[in-house]
């Protein structure tokens, strides 16, 4: 079995004996990054192919007679044209729930940013505040308690789930508002939950129903000053409504992970240090999902997958049955 990896670093961080695992099944040559003109010459010769977030369509797929396997190296497999792999009898499988403990800790972090203000009072007691201080203490702002406050969950999926469920580990109550386009039971309308909020949280995936999901309608319905966290898709988020939502008061505080384009772009205004609402809003760039142990997990699993390929066995298998 030959082995391509065509974008490594995301995972590996420059580890690359983490992906000894892989190793194991065959001739593996490991590409930190793969840019489009690359793509063909790195793949013509493996029988297996694996990828994070470098595309494979029809094209490539009819350029590559030898391809066999496509492993996805993350969860969604929109990189991945499923349609042409069946055509080409092409396996394609991915890695659902690796990240799940790693992303609903990411969440909780950033909720606590916004409620402890853990990181600004850090920074302004080293810079001397705290000793110039008349107190024993100060405050840039007041800080909040988590518990009694509504945390809304829209996408009650294996990370919502588990988000909840630390939530409600901390006095939380903890909503599932209904989904967009899903009929799942038990979930409260929409816009009632938003009423409630003094948190939301995004988990659910993004489709034709949920792409600009958190606009002017869906803000001007959340309850004022809340909280919005997003660590799902950055298209969940029409941005030019939140700015003006931030702008106006009427959103608290916003957490994300991701951008509806990324990286990010230079001087993106969600980004921006002097913005009259800079200081409510935190940004990371895209590693909810990247603790030393989600990482492992997903090349384990990536590993466990290619490996009952060869063996013969479906295993996470995305394509046709």
């Amino acid at each position: 079995m030959r082995i391509s990896i065509l974008d490594a670093h995301a995972t590996d961080q420059g580890d690359t004996a983490m992906w000894d695992p892989i190793r194991a099944l065959g001739e593996t040559t490991i590409f930190p990054r793969t840019a489009p003109s690359e793509l063909l010459e790195r793949c013509r010769a493996a029988d297996a192919v694996l990828t994070n977030k470098v595309p494979l369509d029809d094209a490539a797929m009819t350029a590559l007679p030898q391809l066999r396997y496509i492993g996805v190296t993350a969860t969604g497999t929109n990189i991945v044209a499923l349609e042409a792999a069946r055509a080409h009898r092409i396996a394609v499988s991915n890695v659902p729930g690796y990240s799940t403990a790693s992303v609903a800790q990411h969440v909780i972090a950033l909720l606590l940013h916004m409620t402890n203000d853990v990181a600004a009072l850090s920074q302004r007691s080293k810079a001397g505040a705290w000793a110039a201080s008349p107190d024993y203490c100060f405050f840039r702002k007041p800080l909040t308690e988590l518990a009694d406050k509504v945390l809304v969950i829209i996408g009650m999926g294996m990370i919502g789930a588990a988000t909840g469920r630390i939530a409600e580990s901390l006095g939380m109550r903890v909503i599932a508002a209904q989904v967009p386009g899903s009929q799942s039971p038990g979930r409260m309308a929409l816009s009632e939950a938003l009423a409630q909020a003094d948190a939301v949280t995004l988990h659910c995936p993004m489709t034709p129903q949920t792409t600009g999901l958190v606009d002017d309608r869906f803000l001007a319905a959340l309850k004022p000053g809340a909280i919005l966290i997003n660590t799902g898709r950055g298209g969940l988020l029409d941005e030019t409504a939140v700015m003006r939502a931030l702008q106006s008061g009427r959103l608290g505080g916003l957490g994300i992970d991701v951008l509806g384009k990324e990286p990010a772009i230079a001087h993106h205004p969600l980004l921006a240090p002097d913005v009259s609402w800079a200081d409510r809003v935190v940004v990371t760039p895209h590693v909810a999902w990247g603790t030393v142990e989600s990482r492992r997990r997903l090349v384990a699993d990536t590993a466990a997958n290619l490996d009952a390929f060869m063996r013969g066995v479906r295993r996470n298998r995305v394509e046709a049955p």
